[in-house]
């Protein structure tokens, strides 16, 4: 990016008015437009972190800009948008809005802020910086700018030393982009902390020290597909789908500090630590406003052996808060603001925990989506059962909508209709279902939305908001729910109806004897064969099973960048892999245990399967095995259905290798005990360990390395005589035989 195309907003903080306890903020965008003369406007909110008092610490806070870049700065006064409100003044939190304006030259606009100081903490830090930087390329997908990642905390968080396990940081994208998480190059990263990048979530890697400790992060975004930037002065870039080797697309700093507190006696959630319920949000939802009607939000939380004081709350400017006690430990807090004509198409982040003088429950976070007018929610019915769930949706509830523009949360599933109804049968594990603990229910939810094709200009439907869940009370036992376990795969596709595949571990090579949901993980021992099993069913009568690929990771995240493949392209990649004769729509298999080098204890198996059509040449069923993917033809209308991922685990490595390893060894075993009493007496005090130890002195002796090779070499000259010897006699019987034949003759 040129220099010239930055722009360099400095927050100047004057005096004794600086923040002199930062905890940290936010920078969040409204997409940039472009104006009729010519010109780009964007608007940003900053959310600042304090001790007390936000409001004042933050209002003599100035704007400068480069010269003659930018024409118009329109600064909102900065409100304060929440307090302790248990007096003790602990933490607050102001946001401020501004909107710039600056010439359509530029391709990139750049926001920079510095400030003193940050709360005393471990790391040291003193001053502080926040940086934002978009892209202003109109998006080939979208026909528009891209759109920042999405992003806030509330203002302080805090965690007993021996209950920090996770923190869950908001990273939501308005477009659907990958976002990667990372801490910044000039941050000071605490010992003992990890951040997993994908899902941007903040992991403990050992004990971590007690007191504040301050995280800087940059939080980036990368298309998910190939896209083509086009510019104002009519140049262009095409950005790779997930390159994280180019610039990002934006990326916005997200600044934080949290203090670990003394150890507590018991860590299980609803005990001291306050515990969500299942009325509370999900985190990482996404909730609709409307201009000028007052949106809510609900939340409650329980602590059993604590007094839920307060919510502390990361929102908007003019979010008001309601706090009630409730019985039995429980608490409740109505979050309630009316979006303004200023809001509209702004996805606002919110993030909230509830208190206590101790601790605090986890922090969850949404993003509130402001619209013209209301998301069409439609009349949908949910049907529950064991391991899957049904939404029937009523086409008269929805006038304008059009089905064939509906996609559930994983767009490779499929809806189905008929003349009145809109319908969809989405497995527990797949179709982008997710599974929730909302503390005392498990939950899980998908969705149905409307979507827009890439070339539309315009489009006059409706948008489509349905969301539908299951919820099942902890009280009954949830392992045929697949919180361990994911066996059953159910889809739907217009040319094949519903089907589904069920992925199971067999106990032996007959594929008769399942293990049970109870015994996940499935304990398996190094050099053990494992014995699995895909079973295919459909609506149709005959159809072909077709395993595609095969691979394994560590966790049940199918893209891991660490995974080993086992079936690739149809052809197997590992030697100890052996296919079992079955009917067509089954694939069973065995494979020998193995481990993935490091601290890994636990392997995860998933597979891409197809089903084909019979009598189908070209189907990808029929051509088997591709050593060159190249040739592989495209699939005809009704010929097959999609790939789909289904996955297995875990399989937990336990104990040492399996018996069978030890059998393969008996007779060099043997052999070096023969060895072995030579050098070592019967009665000495090195002898009587393990035949392995024994074998390893032979093996670090050069003179029982020489025996023992000279031994083999002779063992192997009187094999060859042997065998020669037998074959002469062999010959010479032949020819008897022969000529006494001859003679009879």
């Amino acid at each position: 990016m040129e220099a010239g195309a930055v722009l360099l907003l400095l927050f100047a903080l004057s005096g004794t008015s600086s923040t002199l306890s930062f905890y940290g903020d936010s920078i969040s965008f409204v997409a940039p437009r472009k104006t009729k003369d010519e010109t780009f406007t964007v608007t940003y909110y900053h959310r600042q972190n304090g001790r007390s008092d936000c409001q004042n610490q933050n209002q003599n806070q100035s704007l400068s800009c480069e010269a003659g870049v930018c024409t118009n700065i329109d600064k909102s006064a900065v409100l304060q948008t929440d307090e302790d409100g248990t007096g003790q003044d602990r933490w607050c939190q102001s946001e401020g809005r501004t909107t710039v304006t600056f010439p359509t030259n530029r391709t990139t606009f750049s926001l920079r802020g510095s400030g003193c100081c940050w709360v005393s903490n471990a790391e040291g830090r003193t001053n502080w910086t926040t940086h934002a930087e978009l892209d202003l390329g109109t998006r080939s997908d979208t026909h528009a700018i891209n759109r920042c990642p999405v992003t806030t905390t509330v203002s302080s968080l805090r965690v007993p030393q021996n209950c920090f396990t996770r923190v869950r940081l908001l990273a939501h994208d308005p477009d659907g982009d990958k976002v990667r998480c990372r801490f910044a190059a000039d941050a000071t990263v605490p010992a003992n902390f990890d951040l997993d990048e994908t899902e941007c979530t903040l992991k403990s890697t050992g004990a971590v020290q007690t007191g504040v400790h301050v995280f800087e992060l940059m939080l980036e975004d990368h298309s998910t597909k190939n896209i083509v930037l086009t510019y104002a002065d009519g140049t262009s870039v095409i950005r790779e789908p997930s390159n994280e080797t180019v610039t990002p697309l934006c990326e916005v700093k997200l600044q934080f500090s949290m203090e670990v507190l003394p150890p507590i006696p018991n860590c299980e959630a609803g005990h001291v630590q306050p515990m969500f319920l299942s009325r509370t949000p999900s985190h990482g939802d996404v909730l609709h406003a409307t201009v000028g009607q007052t949106f809510q939000l609900f939340a409650e939380a329980q602590a059993h052996h604590a007094t839920i004081q307060d919510f502390q709350v990361s929102g908007p400017q003019n979010m008001t808060k309601e706090f009630k006690d409730g019985k039995s430990g429980k608490a409740e807090v109505t979050l309630s603001w009316t979006p303004q004509r200023s809001d509209l198409y702004r996805f606002v982040p919110v993030c909230f925990t509830a208190e206590t003088k101790e601790t605090q429950s986890e922090m969850r976070c949404v993003v509130v989506l402001v619209t013209q007018s209301s998301i069409t929610q439609g009349k949908a019915t949910v049907h529950c059962s064991t391991n899957k769930m049904t939404v029937v949706l009523e086409k008269a509830s929805m006038p304008n909508i059009d089905e064939n523009f509906l996609k559930l949360r994983d767009p490779s599933c499929s809806l189905t209709s008929n003349g009145t109804h809109i319908i969809g049968t989405i497995s527990f594990s797949a179709c982008g279902t997710k599974f929730e603990d909302k503390g005392d229910f498990i939950v899980f939810k998908n969705e149905i939305n409307s979507f827009e094709m890439p070339y539309e200009v315009i489009i006059r439907r409706e948008t489509v908001q349905i969301d539908f869940s299951c919820e099942f009370p902890k009280t009954i036992s949830i392992s045929s729910y697949y919180n361990l376990k994911k066996s059953d795969y159910i889809f739907t596709e217009s040319s094949f109806g519903s089907f589904g595949y069920t992925f199971e571990i067999f106990r032996d090579s007959n594929f008769t004897n399942k293990v049970e949901a109870s015994a996940y993980p499935v304990q398996v021992k190094l050099l053990e064969m494992v014995y699995m099993g895909i079973q295919a069913s459909s609506q149709l009568p005959n159809v072909t099973l077709f395993v595609e690929s095969c691979k394994a990771t560590p966790d049940d995240n199918p893209d891991n960048a660490i995974s080993y493949e086992l079936i690739k392209n149809g052809c197997l990649e590992d030697e100890t892999v052996k296919v079992h004769p079955s009917d067509q729509k089954s694939f069973n298999f065995e494979v020998q245990a193995f481990k993935f080098t490091g601290n890994y204890e636990q392997v995860y198996i998933t597979c891409s399967v197809i089903l084909c059509e019979p009598g189908s040449p070209f189907s990808r069923c029929a051509q088997g095995c591709l050593k060159d993917p190249s040739r592989r033809r495209r699939r005809g209308l009704r010929m097959q259905t999609d790939g789909h991922y289904i996955t297995q685990g875990p399989l937990q490595l336990v104990g040492p290798a399996a018996p069978r390893a030890v059998a393969d060894q008996k007779d060099v075993e043997k052999k070096s005990d023969t060895l072995a009493a030579v050098n070592n007496p019967p009665f000495s005090s090195d002898t009587r360990s393990s035949g392995g130890w024994r074998f390893k002195e032979v093996l670090t002796s050069n003179i029982s390395t020489v025996v023992f090779a000279s031994a083999f070499i002779v063992s192997l000259v009187l094999m060859a005589v042997i065998v020669r010897h037998y074959n002469r006699r062999r010959k010479v019987e032949d020819c008897n035989v022969l000529i006494e034949s001859d003679s009879e003759n």
